[in-house]
């Protein structure tokens, strides 16, 4: 590449910031996920399977190309549009944790409850309800901060502390979130062809998952204006999200009944409602702006 080509492609990245991001997130990702989609774990074209390690082939398979996606699109398009002095904002967010107790509480507890909630109010779903393992319980925490060490990490940095707010600084905060939304449920898309998307996927297994991931996205920009722009918090509710729906949720709700798959997404769905409600649908991003502002950004 030519210095004219470097030049021409820098230009291109200063006026496209958030496309370059979208575009260099999807690309990433979906080219690393391609030998796992195409293999015999997803579509059988190719003749091999990814390695199973602790929880399946996901560390093998799905955590690469999420690594590789948002950070490096996030890292690339900072670096290109706001240099070393960018960068370092972008390192101090995802080490702020100062994001006040209530937010941490929020995350670790008012989700759980929302969800629980939801389900429970599902036709027959106190009938069907068990006691999680003791088992369950002992792994619930090491399993969160793993969650967060791999899909958090991998993920907020670059969809939340990145796009989120950028597309605040030129939309309304629940447009900008409902934009954020789509666009995150739509990374997830060839995944869906592996084991990762569960049994029997179809149009309705997508479209639950786009209702939860816009759900997730209301609350995930509450906490992340309200909580100081932590990008630790941000994780720490995505994965505490994560984590209680694939551990406990399960285990109270069990067998294939799939009315308890909507039960999530009613509760999320119901305390999202309550969010934009309080807000006046600004989900606090006057108080992002005031943090900010404060902090010499």
């Amino acid at each position: 590449m030519t210095s004219t080509d470097t030049t021409a492609a820098r230009a291109l990245v200063l006026r496209y910031p958030l496309i370059t991001f979208f575009t260099l997130a999807f690309g990433i990702s979906w080219l690393a996920w391609t030998p796992y989609v195409l293999s015999l774990d997803g579509l059988g074209v190719l003749n091999f399977r990814y390695p199973d390690f602790l929880i399946g082939n996901q560390l093998t398979a799905i955590l690469p190309g999420a690594y590789l996606g948002p950070l490096t699109a996030a890292f690339t398009v900072t670096a290109v549009t706001e240099g070393r002095e960018g960068l370092r904002r972008w390192r101090r967010r995802l080490f702020q944790f100062r994001a006040g107790v209530r937010w941490y509480a929020f995350a670790l507890l008012a989700v759980p409850i929302a969800i629980l909630l939801g389900t429970l109010a599902m036709e027959g779903a106190e009938e069907a309800v068990r006691l999680p393992s003791l088992m369950v319980l002992a792994v619930y925490v090491p399993a969160l901060v793993a969650q967060v060490l791999t899909t958090g990490l991998a993920e907020e940095p670059g969809w939340r502390d990145f796009a989120l707010t950028r597309l605040q600084n030129r939309h309304h905060p629940l447009v900008a979130t409902l934009i954020l939304g789509v666009l995150w449920a739509g990374w997830h898309v060839p995944l869906f062809l592996t084991p990762w998307g569960g049994p029997n996927v179809g149009a309705e297994t997508i479209a639950l998952f786009t209702v939860v991931a816009l759900e997730m996205s209301v609350l995930i920009t509450l906490v992340y204006n309200k909580g100081r722009q932590s990008v630790p918090l941000v994780m720490l509710l995505h994965c505490s999200i994560n984590n209680f729906q694939s551990l406990v949720w399960s285990e109270v709700f069990p067998g294939d009944d799939p009315r308890w798959l909507w039960g999530p997404a009613l509760g999320l769905g119901l305390l999202s409602a309550i969010v934009i409600a309080a807000t006046r649908a600004k989900l606090g991003h006057g108080a992002a702006v005031r943090q900010t502002v404060r902090a010499g950004e």
